[in-house]
């Protein structure tokens, strides 16, 4: 009987993940499913380029994972049942019940409104498509001259006020930080990131805490009150909720605690990737919701779900940070380079260098998850007998 492999969520670490398995384990012994709402590969990291109206180049999975085995099912997942090992999802033929014996939890992190009164009512997201989509269209209705406010002061925050003023220089756009503006970069960084903001007329609120959101402006912590038409919310994303509701080992936010292959410490049947799983990294630090973490998590979690399956060594990835790259507008970027645990140091890449640099990021993560084990041996392995899988379950869980 074949190994059945079930990975929801699409985005970078479980395509990734599910790409990478099929690389690695024979076609006879498993099958690969992945759970997917959508038809094609959202490029999340690009949000803002929607919501100022660009278009992104099409991925549909059918074609991204032609020829792989992987097998594709359109639906939205409702529920996990770790003990039965079953997962309950809805799709066009309504709803419907998948069983596996591995399962790869991916889905991912959302818009968090930080329970901010009048955010859920009145403020725009960048953590999904449609979101973006959505506050395109408020955007392209305003008339000259009208108030856009991007509450955040992190890399998502950034990119979508930099972006939205370049693109419309007849908005005033301006960005609510909680703390100093890019307090977190190097002294050159900061200093970039000033002349950008300035040179693209944002006007910075720095150590604002935005309190309450109406649909026309924003209140602070200290009683003013700021005038918006739009209001773009990014300070922050949530984890999705439906693991919280299972026999899974969660964090209080969520997220499922794994070891450091990503398998789950209560249920070694279950691997947890990217926004959705809580692992340390550097200097027992927790990895940070990103790609930069996520993608290297999925690696780890394909290569050992396959190593076990084989019978084979548990290989183990190394998670470190390397830089974070900043989109500000089309031709203006900042690549902080940091330590190995996220801190920055005393050098960073700017300009239409760093702005060239991000856009081959950008594309580069696109394309592995294509290609999930270009440059490595690609070897499919065979399953050993499932009595070796149900001895190593039992050990696991002993």
């Amino acid at each position: 009987m074949q190994h059945r492999i079930v990975v929801l969520g699409a985005g970078y670490t479980g395509a990734t993940a599910a790409g990478r398995l099929a690389k690695r384990l024979h076609r006879e012994d498993v099958t690969i499913t992945l759970v997917n709402p959508e038809p094609d590969f959202v490029e999340r990291v690009r949000m803002h380029q929607v919501a100022t109206g660009q278009d992104l180049k099409p991925r549909p999975f059918s074609e991204m994972f032609a020829g792989t085995g992987v097998e594709l099912k359109a639906a939205k997942v409702t529920a996990v049942d770790a003990d039965r090992r079953t997962v309950s999802v809805t799709g066009a033929d309504g709803p419907a019940e998948l069983a596996y014996d591995t399962l790869v939890y991916a889905l991912g992190s959302g818009w968090n409104d930080g329970d901010v009164p009048g955010v859920a009512e009145h403020a725009d997201e960048l953590a999904s498509r449609p979101g973006a989509r959505r506050l395109h269209e408020r955007l392209a209705a305003l008339d000259a001259g009208k108030p856009v406010v991007v509450v955040g002061g992190g890399l998502t925050g950034l990119e979508a006020a930099t972006e939205i003023a370049e693109a419309r220089p007849d908005l005033s756009v301006s960005l609510a930080a909680h703390g100093a503006l890019g307090d977190w970069l190097s002294a050159k960084g900061r200093t970039h990131l000033r002349k950008v903001t300035d040179r693209l007329g944002v006007e910075v609120h720095e150590h604002t805490t935005v309190t309450a959101v109406a649909a026309d402006g924003v209140t602070t912590a200290d009683g003013r009150t700021v005038p918006a038409a739009v209001t773009v919310w990014t300070t922050g994303f949530a984890v999705h909720p439906i693991a919280r509701a299972t026999a899974l080992e969660t964090t209080e936010r969520g997220q499922i605690v794994v070891d450091s292959t990503m398998r789950s410490v209560s249920h070694p049947d279950v691997y947890a990737v990217g926004d959705a799983a809580m692992a340390t990294g550097p200097q027992g630090k927790p990895l940070r919701m990103s790609c930069a973490s996520g993608v290297p998590m999925a690696w780890q979690a394909a290569d050992a779900i396959a190593a076990r399956l084989a019978g084979t060594k548990v290989p183990h990835v190394s998670i470190r940070y390397y830089q974070q790259c900043v989109s500000l507008g089309r031709r203006e970027g900042l690549i902080q380079l940091v330590t190995a645990d996220d801190r920055a140091v005393d050098r960073a890449m700017t300009g239409r260098v760093a702005a060239f640099y991000k856009e081959l990021i950008c594309k580069g993560a696109a394309w592995g998850v294509a290609n999930p084990t270009v440059g490595l041996p690609s070897r499919r392995r065979r399953v050993v007998r499932q009595e070796a899988q149900d001895l190593a379950r039992a050990e696991a869980t002993a």
